[in-house]
């Protein structure tokens, strides 16, 4: 039985592009057992894949605001002793990164990696061999040609994010049809205006649905109460883990969200979505592969509400 170990530490959005890797190796090789390295915050993104057999959680983050500390060293040996637990067929780095390269080799294995033309930073010194993967595709497409390089098999010609998520009954959300409106990104450039928010409840309103408006950090909470109160017809629910995310997203009628990791998850898990792209380009990073999703927008374009109104009937009809 193959021994895989997937490195891709960060962040959520990247983690949910990394997913179907894990079907394609599973479909190649369908006895292979696969670990994955990954932030502790996003470890319940991976484990939500059933051919994921050990997540081995990594708090790079963390450890570098305060590296010198015994604290965060014993913890650095902690996650050592967890990596190396296994040795390895292969380690395929799909993050590219210095950090994600070190974890890689620190592991038993053969590493495998991007070469020096399809990496933002020189890592080959790091890897046992690096593979050639274009600048220009998708970031699903990129994860999954390497790990199918490394592996020697043809990806696959569909996609397969491999994941579900069960709906809850939360005490916070009246039993009715929702919306889930993920405004807030980690960027402002990346922002759908507010009045464009305020159309689309507006819409939402005259057709029932209440709209769901999740946060993440204080500022986004903050955001988030005041273009619920502009509408008059939503909720902003109490922090929510990555877990409490999935089901609400699951349990969605449908989910508009900008440029965030969240907008892919949803898509991911099969709900119907529309990506909203203001300073991106959605042909590089934007929702892929999957079928009750759309894109709009593009890099200093963002969509009209009238043109997101028309896609959501098309995904939710």
């Amino acid at each position: 039985m193959p021994q895989i170990l997937l490195v891709k530490t960060s962040s959520l959005g990247d983690v949910v592009h990394n997913l179907p890797v894990v079907s394609d190796i599973r479909r190649h090789a369908p006895n292979a057992g696969i670990d994955w390295v990954v932030e502790a915050s996003f470890a319940s993104i991976a484990a939500l894949h059933p051919a994921v057999r050990r997540v081995v959680p990594v708090a790079l983050r963390r450890w570098r605001r305060d590296l010198l500390s015994a604290k965060t060293r014993a913890e650095i040996c902690s996650f050592v002793s967890a990596l190396r637990e296994c040795e390895y067929d292969a380690i395929i780095d799909t993050q590219g990164l210095l950090k994600s390269a070190l974890v890689a080799r620190a592991a038993r294995g053969n590493c495998y990696g991007l070469d020096r033309l399809s990496s933002r930073e020189p890592l080959r010194f790091l890897y046992d061999r690096t593979f050639r993967v274009p600048w220009g595709q998708h970031a699903v497409t990129r994860n999954r040609s390497l790990a199918a390089q490394a592996l020697g098999y043809a990806v696959p010609a569909t996609v397969d994010y491999g994941i579900a998520a069960q709906p809850r009954d939360f005490p916070w959300l009246p039993g009715k049809r929702y919306a889930v409106l993920l405004h807030a990104t980690s960027a402002d450039r990346k922002l759908w205006p507010d009045e464009f928010w305020a159309e689309l409840y507006k819409y939402m309103f005259l057709r029932d649905i209440l709209c769901v408006l999740p946060w993440g950090n204080p500022a986004e909470r903050v955001r988030s109460k005041r273009l619920a109160a502009a509408s008059g017809h939503a909720i902003v629910p109490p922090a929510l883990s990555i877990d409490e995310l999935a089901a609400l997203l699951a349990g969605a009628q449908g989910v508009v969200g900008v440029d965030t990791g969240l907008t892919h998850l949803a898509a991911a898990l099969n709900v119907p979505t529309l990506g909203i792209y203001c300073a991106t380009d959605p042909a590089a990073t934007g929702i892929h592969g999957c079928a009750r999703a759309i894109n709009l927008g593009s890099i200093g374009a963002p969509p009209a509400v009238a043109d997101v109104i028309d896609a959501w009937n098309k995904v939710t009809g």
